[in-house]
């Protein structure tokens, strides 16, 4: 086999990282043989961290993926769930279940959710760009049509130049490409921690759309069908992109690492998204496969593994775009806006025409067989293996987990900080600052479908399709379908308590679903770590795994899909572990806004959990306030009964009489409230109590009170406060903080201390971000 790569030429760095001592030995033990190079660099990258899960795939079975609306869960480029049935969220105005157990079945949504975070270190526009039209290409191998994005990015320090550098690069990256190809980006987040100086995430979610009858899966159907490669021609960009993804970032990647990141064209992404859905609506396709990390190797390997079939490739039938390209090249290349398609025979003629239509590159590169995965250049064999050996056959790590030492509870230090002035810098700081300078940058109107956008709890979509509903609104007069999507993560949460920090995150972003009425779906997440390799490391990315999934299973939100991204580690250290949820869930009500609205009774729904009769006390540890000022405090303790929170909130925020209704969480009931007040409405409040706590030790603090950031809360203004308090009575603590009022000031007394400040000083203080980036 090796005699038949002579004279073919060298790969220019098609492979980065030596296949291992011990992986080399069960290649051998399998094939009889050494490998050919060709075949070493696919197991070099086919078995990478970031392609195989080595580290990861043991912990990853802690995740329920079952459920009545699950069609098709992790494994594939996208999970597929169901459309409910027309009540939408399975309750009536007063929250009475009517749910039939059924679900709409003519319509499905696909989630995914993917990193591009090296990638956007060494090249930030074209790593994230890449990230996004990557993300899209895993939507169309399910024959849905992408509907809706969210983009969760995490970066060094704000102060810091180097960090304004990636973040205006990557922001920049993901507008240009996402609004070219005609996809909004409708929700997300952005944090500034120091821990992300050397190594930034940037973690992108898509939402797809397809009648049931036209899902396609990356499982190869029948032998003797073709194997067709539409889009862009391959070159030499991205090459080793899968294992570069799976190594620390050394001192020098922003120079050296440079090829290995991917050049986007999101004019071909369009053009390929609109094929697609032509080759789907003709029924031309059998199985798909978006060529992502490995490029065609991985892609097409994959696919036919899945069905238990082989493959012939000839690859010099690959439509390329460089001249004498090593087979290797051909093979591993991670050239972006390419799709690979089995078709039966009969129909590889209308591919081809519906290929010329849009100005799309089209090569039959093979068909496939009952045999082994084969790949041939200029008529000598360079691949021939079992294809389940090379998609599946990697073994997982046992990686030690450092628990030798059980961290103990931090002593309660809270620094001397006046009101005023913790307030104006909690609110004023880039993580609880507004964000509209990033999501100004993005289409979020495109498609016509979009009714609640960036910069609010969750968005929301009009499912216009599933519900009878015509771009212009319901039929009838009555509302239609609506998709709430929400996304995020906070590293202050799981860096000091990574297992508790990951199940207070379900329950944050659950809650953002909920005060807008809706209850979740389906959940993917994006679970980043540093260097599995390091048992400190891997033990606190292993507890926010197990944290994520356990408030995920409580929730009764079924996982159905995700992303591994590890070595997330540079000359500055490694991330914290940063568990990105993606979540979508659905209504058919009216959502309130976020805003006063100035007529109501304002209530904080929801309080510091309650163990043997006695409130724990609001606990500061994780807040920004201690990242800001310093000081040591615990987690808040999480409530036990985190579904009938969710349920409650959601039961609320549905009825006639809320009139605005906000989650607690980032900044505490400080950025909640400053939030809710505009020029139009303000609030006029007492917080004493407002937790639901006792008179214990610490909770007259105003800093306390004000901004703890325990999950599962909401302030809500309401016309009905008796209502409200005979529904939460036994479920929930509610306590009446205040009324809104039609002046735009937020006036508090909070202990024994006093704040006022107008609607327009909080706005100011709000635009932190775009005062130093504009």
């Amino acid at each position: 086999m090796e005699s038949a790569l002579l004279g073919v030429g060298e790969p220019s760095d098609s492979t980065r990282m030596a296949l291992s001592n011990a992986d080399r030995e069960l290649v051998e033990a399998e094939l009889d043989r050494e490998p050919t190079p060709t075949e070493a660099a696919l197991f070099e990258n086919l078995w990478s961290e970031h392609c195989a899960y080595r580290s990861s795939r043991p912990l990853l079975s802690a995740f329920d993926a079952s459920g009545e609306q699950v069609v098709l869960g992790p494994g594939d480029d996208a999970a597929v769930v169901a459309l409910p049935s027309d009540d939408g969220d399975g309750t009536d105005g007063d929250g009475e279940d009517t749910s039939d157990g059924g679900h709409d079945a003519e319509w499905y949504l696909t989630l995914g959710i993917e990193s591009h975070n090296h990638p956007s270190y060494v090249d930030p526009y074209d790593g994230a760009a890449t990230g996004v039209g990557g993300i899209v290409r895993d939507t169309l191998s399910m024959g849905a049509y992408p509907i809706a994005l969210a983009d969760c990015l995490y970066f060094g320090a704000f102060e810091r130049e180097h960090s304004k550098y990636l973040f205006d690069g990557v922001v920049e990256g993901i507008s240009d490409y996402a609004n070219a190809i005609g996809v909004p980006t409708v929700t997300g987040s952005a944090t500034f921690h120091p821990d992300f100086e050397g190594n930034p995430l940037v973690n992108v979610a898509c939402v797809g759309l397809l009648p049931a009858d036209r899902l396609l899966t990356a499982v190869a159907q029948e032998a003797g069908n073709r194997l067709v490669l539409l889009g862009n021609a391959t070159g030499r960009d991205g090459l080793g992109g899968a294992s570069f993804a799976s190594e620390d970032l050394g001192a020098d990647a922003e120079t050296e690492d440079r090829p290995a990141v991917q050049v986007g064209d999101p004019y071909t992404e369009k053009l390929l998204i609109e094929a697609n859905e032509a080759l789907c609506a003709e029924g031309l396709i059998e199985s798909a496969r978006d060529l992502g990390a490995a490029g065609l190797g991985g892609a097409s390997s994959e696919l036919v593994a899945k069905g238990d079939l082989g493959a012939e490739i000839d690859l010099g039938a690959v439509h390329q775009r460089e001249p004498d390209m090593h087979p290797t090249e051909i093979l591993l290349a991670e050239s972006q806006e390419r799709m690979c398609y089995e078709v039966a025979p009969e129909n590889v003629g209308r591919v081809r025409e519906l290929a010329e239509r849009f100005e799309l590159g089209c090569s039959v590169i093979g068909e496939v067989t009952e045999g082994r995965y084969v790949c041939a250049y200029e008529s000598e064999e360079v691949v021939a293996l079992p294809a389940e050996f090379l998609a599946e056959g990697a073994p997982a790590y046992d990686r030690p987990r450092d628990t030798s030492d059980t961290p103990e509870e931090p002593e309660r230090e809270l620094p001397a900080t006046a009101l005023e002035d913790a307030f104006e810098t909690v609110i004023s700081s880039p993580n609880t600052a507004s964000k509209e300078w990033v999501y100004r940058q993005y289409d979020q109107e495109v498609g016509l479908r979009t009714r609640v956008g960036p910069g609010d709890d969750a968005a929301l979509l009009a499912m216009r399709e599933a519900s009878g509903r015509s771009a212009s609104g319901a039929q009838g007069g009555e509302k239609g379908l609506d998709l709430a999507f929400a996304a995020g993560a906070e590293p202050n949460w799981t860096g000091c308590a990574p297992y508790e920090g990951a199940r207070a995150i379900v329950l944050e972003v659950a809650t953002n679903l909920a005060v807008k009425g809706t209850t979740p779906l389906a959940a993917v997440d994006c679970l980043n770590g540093g260097n599995p390799e390091n048992p400190e490391v891997f033990d606190g990315f292993a507890a926010s795994v197990s944290g994520l999934a356990e408030s995920c299973q409580e929730l009764s939100i079924p996982v159905v899909g995700g992303n591994v991204s590890l070595y997330n580690d540079s000359a500055t250290g490694p991330i914290p572990p940063t568990p990105t949820l993606a979540m979508v869930g659905t209504t058919t009500r009216d959502a309130p806004p976020t805003e006063f609205q100035g007529e109501g009774v304002v209530m904080v729904v929801g309080g510091v959990p309650v163990d043997n009769g006695k409130s724990a006390g609001p606990r500061l540890g994780g807040s920004e306030y201690l990242a800001r000022f310093g000081g040591s405090d615990r987690f808040p303790a999480l409530p036990s009964d985190l579904a009938e929170r969710t349920d409650l909130l959601a039961e609320l925020a549905g009825r006639d009489g809320t009139l605005a209704a906000h989650d607690v969480s980032h900044g505490g009931l400080a950025v909640t409230l400053a939030e809710m007040v505009s020029e139009r409405a303000g609030l006029t409040a007492s917080i004493d109590g407002a937790n639901g706590a006792d008179s214990t030790e610490g909770t007259d603090e105003a800093a306390a009170l004000l901004f703890e950031e325990a999950p599962g809360r909401a302030v809500i203004e309401t016309t009905e406060p008796e209502r409200v308090c005979e529904i939460a009575a036994g479920r929930m603590p509610v306590c009446e903080i205040g009324r809104a009022t039609d002046g735009g000031r937020l006036d508090l007394v909070v202990g024994e201390e006093e704040l006022s400040v107008s609607a327009a000083s909080i706005a100011e203080l709000r635009d932190t971000i775009a005062d130093e980036l504009n």
